[in-house]
Parts: C-alpha cells; sequence; structure tokens
C-alpha cells in the first residue's frame, strides 16, 4: 500500500462513493444484498485504504461496516440526563488521561463528550445487566476514534456501543478475559510465523503478556510511569491518531481479531533490532510510532501462514462468530492468490 496520487485518489473516491450511494439509494435492500456490497468496501479498504481527502468517507465506511443505520437520539439523551454513572470517578479518571498529549483530538473531542459518551453507555450496560456496569478501563481509548471520527456525538456513541456488544464482547469483560487470550495467541501466532524471534524472546523471558500488554504508551498517558496495552486498545494508545484510524479502517472491515496479527506485524517490524539485542524489553517498552500501512501489509501476508485449529482458537479470543473468521482467512487469502496485493 502506498499514498495515492492525486489521480488515483479520485479513482478511488469514486469507487467509495458509487458503492456508497448504491446503498443509499435502495429503500429495501436484502441482507444477502448488503453482505454483497459490505464485501465490495471490504476490498476496496484492502487494496487502497479510504481516501482521506473527502472527509465524511470514513464516518460513512464505519458506520456501514458497524450496520449503524438508526440513530436513537431519544435514547441517547435519556442516558445522558441520568448524568453520573457508577462508575464516574473511574471514567473521569481515564478521560483526563485519554491521547492527552494530542492537539487535535482534544481540540475536536476534548475531556466532556468522552465523559458523557462513557457514562451513558455505563448506564445502558446497567439497565441490560440487572444494575452492573461493563464499563473497564481501555474504553476511553476504545471510544475516542468514534468521537473523532464521527460528526456527532450520537453517531459516535452507536458505532461505540455497537462495536462493543457485538464484534468484541468477550475484549471488555472486568476479567479481561479476551484480552489475555488475546495475547495468548499473539504468542501462539508468533512462533508459527517467526520461530526464530520467538524463541530469541522467550529466551529472555518475554512473552506478550509481558511485553504486548504493558507497553508503555506516551500518546495516551500524561504519567508514563503507568501503563496500558496495544492489544486491549486495538493499537490505538501507539501514536499517530492518523495512524490508528488507518488502521481501523481495516480492523473495523475484518475484525478485531486481526489485531492480534497486527499486534506481531509491528513486532516483525522492530525484528532486526530485537534479534540483535541483549536487552529486547527495552526495545519492546514502547512500540514505535504508528505506520499503519507497512502492518496491514504484513497481517494480511501472515494469515496464510495461521492454520485452521488457530484460527478456531481465535474464535473464543473475542466471542465473535466463527464464520466470521473463517471468512476472513478465506477471503483475505482469495485476494492474495489472485495477486491482488496490498501495494507497497
Amino acid at each position: 500500500m502506498s499514498p495515492s496520487t492525486p489521480s488515483s485518489s479520485t479513482k478511488e473516491r469514486k469507487k467509495y462513493n458509487e458503492l456508497l450511494n448504491s446503498v443509499k439509494l435502495t429503500e429495501k435492500i436484502s441482507d444477502i444484498e448488503i453482505e454483497e456490497k459490505l464485501k465490495k468496501l471490504r476490498r476496496l479498504i484492502v487494496l487502497y485504504g479510504i481516501p482521506t481527502s473527502t472527509p465524511n468517507l470514513r464516518p460513512l465506511v464505519w458506520k456501514l461496516l458497524l450496520k449503524v443505520h438508526d440513530l436513537d437520539s431519544h435514547q441517547y439523551l435519556k442516558l445522558v440526563s441520568k448524568g453520573r454513572s457508577s462508575v464516574a470517578d473511574k471514567i473521569r479518571n481515564d478521560a483526563s488521561r485519554t491521547l492527552k498529549s494530542d492537539v487535535e483530538f482534544q481540540r475536536i473531542v476534548g475531556e466532556s463528550k468522552l465523559i458523557r459518551l462513557l457514562d451513558a453507555f455505563a448506564w445502558r450496560t446497567e439497565e441490560k445487566s440487572d444494575g452492573e456496569s461493563l464499563y473497564v478501563q481501555g474504553m476511553n481509548v476504545l471510544a475516542a476514534p468514534f468521537l473523532y471520527v464521527q460528526p456527532t456525538e450520537l453517531e459516535a456513541f452507536n458505532c461505540f456501543s455497537r462495536f462493543i456488544e457485538l464484534t468484541c464482547p468477550l475484549y471488555v469483560l472486568p476479567t479481561l478475559e479476551g484480552v489475555h487470550r488475546g495475547l495468548r495467541l499473539v504468542d501462539k501466532c508468533l512462533q508459527i510465523v517467526d520461530n526464530k524471534l520467538y524463541s530469541h524472546l522467550r529466551r529472555h523471558n518475554l512473552t506478550a503478556e509481558i511485553y504486548a500488554f504493558p507497553c508503555l504508551c506516551r500518546f495516551l498517558l500524561t504519567n508514563t510511569s503507568d501503563k496500558f496495552t496495544a492489544v486491549l486498545t486495538l493499537s490505538a494508545c501507539t501514536p499517530p491518531l492518523d495512524q490508528v484510524l488507518c488502521l481501523w479502517d481495516f480492523l473495523l472491515a475484518f475484525g478485531p481479531h486481526m489485531n492480534v496479527l497486527c499486534v506481531i506485524a509491528q513486532v516483525l517490524l522492530m525484528r532486526d533490532d530485537l534479534l540483535s539485542s541483549s536487552s529486547p524489553m527495552k526495545l519492546l517498552r514502547m512500540f514505535p510510532p504508528l505506520d499503519a500501512q507497512p502492518i496491514i501489509s504484513i497481517a494480511v501476508t501472515l494469515v496464510r501462514d495461521i492454520p485452521e485449529d488457530v484460527s478456531v482458537v481465535a474464535n473464543k479470543y473475542l466471542g465473535i462468530p466463527l464464520t466470521t473468521l473463517r471468512y476472513t482467512m478465506i477471503w483475505l487469502d482469495i485476494v492474495l492468490t489472485h495477486g491482488k496485493t496490498i501495494r507497497m
């Protein structure tokens, strides 16, 4: 994948607009037709990315991928009117540190919108789970891209809620069960795709639980002694934000389970330095600035190396349908087999 020229960018925008208009202009569309259009949309994303020259394109694509169509403003206002939730102190503590050093994020989103959305989500989960809020640390970072990308708070709330509740329910349990499973998958997949690097890290007592979970994030946190995670936040904690959004285009298109391979891709980009280092943890303590294009390119090519039994295990990683995983692996493999590789 490479930066688009003005002419190619225009062609890509045209392809996106034609596809999106075909969805909007169709009053009644079957589930089969929707899935066919989503396949085309995913293909555009994996081959070209989403052109940034059209500001309203990414918000529309994200909503389509998440199947967010109906926006219930009354419900959101009702949740907001309840005020502080039972986890309000946690939310405010987390919100105060979220993307604090990103001036553009603070200008567009700021702390108050993030707090309001998270309080509303906490109330929503309490209503659905007999008074127990399902808010966990890390949701603040997962909500941030939606607030930054979507034009309204209502749209951001609906996208965030659907993303959390339907695409990665195990990911945000209080026990972080899905995250720990994901970390074990990082180790398993790294061993499969690069046993030499995996063995080198193991000789230094390094597993994903150590280097991928508590990576220090200068971008996310103002206090550098605090810890966060590339796996928990789907790499949203690694700067710069514009590259996070490009990576999320891919993750929303093919599923957050692909983040396992994206984390591995980030490690592989450091491979030579890690293998030559007697203290690799010093390098892994903070991932380099995010560059979405090579990460996606590597992650897509790694798909072929992952056996089906590991894909089955990944089903339990986030609690997503196994058919989604198989579709991802098979479809990406078809793209590669027919020579439609990501442009480097």
